[in-house]
């Protein structure tokens, strides 16, 4: 009896631990894609997905549409331990917000010291930026830009003082916004109307206000007929996407750089708009936004 107790006892040990080194397996074959919440950032995050879908044998757990702070937290803690194991940040973001560093004008070395800050502090890689920059922006009404030959923020600061500006409540608490803009360029609005960041709109379209803060990838500028002011001062700092991966994740599996890497410099400001347009205003699928944009780049 003693020896037939003891047999089911290896028996059943036996299961257990090829359900668990099972359990284990299946741990290691799954990436955990995370996002922040908003449409530009799930579009994103189911780019990564498909790709990795696409061209690996992994198994994809999305778990998108998550907080910003949330978003950074999840990566931190990893995929096995209810996190995640990749998601896409923004350089000026990661360097302000997360690194504690002041912003950098230039865009590459923005890049570099996110690249090192991360890799040093937090264990984490940060692979090449997709090329789309989602910064602060002034934008106006197309035909007052044609009107009025404005196609700069230097070219609006000339005009400035006939002109009303509407923006967001925090834009003119920044230094990186409207106080530090003021400095930079000259500019002297002849009122500054903050406001929830959807009145902006309706308060341009209505011709109560002329200019106005946006981001540069906001799918809003095309369906509102709005012109993004260049930059020309490189005022505001670089936000360009860039997919942030956990170092460990891409020592077991080193495919996924060059896999997500393939989208480097394929997405500009443009595009993101209207990927973003087709979500919020046509009111597609983000997850089909993603798949066809992935397939006209023949990337899936």
């Amino acid at each position: 009896m003693k020896k037939k107790y003891a047999a089911l006892l290896l028996a059943a040990l036996m299961v257990f631990a090829t359900g668990c080194s099972g359990n284990a397996a299946k741990q290691d074959d799954t990436i955990v894609v995370g996002s922040k919440n908003f449409t530009e950032q799930i579009i994103a995050g189911n780019m990564v997905a498909d790709l990795i879908e696409a061209n690996t044998d992994l198994n994809v757990d999305r778990k998108l549409n998550l907080g910003g702070s949330v978003a950074f937290d999840a990566l931190k803690n990893g995929g096995a331990n209810n996190g995640t194991d990749v998601y896409v940040e923004y350089t000026g973001t990661a360097l302000v917000a997360i690194l504690d560093e002041k912003p950098v004008s230039d865009p590459d070395k923005a890049y570099e010291k996110v690249k090192q800050g991360f890799a040093k502090e937090y264990g984490l890689a940060c692979l090449k930026p997709w090329g789309f920059n989602n910064t602060w922006a002034i934008a106006v009404k197309q035909d007052f830009a044609k009107k009025n030959n404005v196609h700069t923020i230097t070219d609006l600061a000339g005009i400035s003082n006939g002109l009303d500006f509407v923006c967001s409540v925090e834009f003119p608490e920044r230094e990186d916004g409207l106080p530090g803009l003021e400095k930079a360029y000259g500019l002297k609005f002849k009122n500054v109307n903050a406001v929830d960041p959807g009145l902006r709109y309706k308060a341009i379209d209505t011709g109560s206000s002329q200019a106005m803060d946006a981001y540069t990838t906001d799918g809003l500028l095309i369906s509102h007929k709005l012109t993004v002011l260049e930059d020309d001062k490189h005022f505001f700092p670089p936000y360009y996407a860039a997919p942030v991966i956990r170092q460990d994740v891409l020592k077991k599996h080193p495919e996924l750089e060059g896999i997500l890497n393939r989208l480097a410099g394929k997405i500009d400001d443009k595009t993101m708009q209207q990927l973003n347009y087709e979500v919020d205003q046509q009111g597609k699928d983000p997850a089909d936004v993603s798949k066809e944009f992935l397939k006209s780049q023949g990337l899936i």
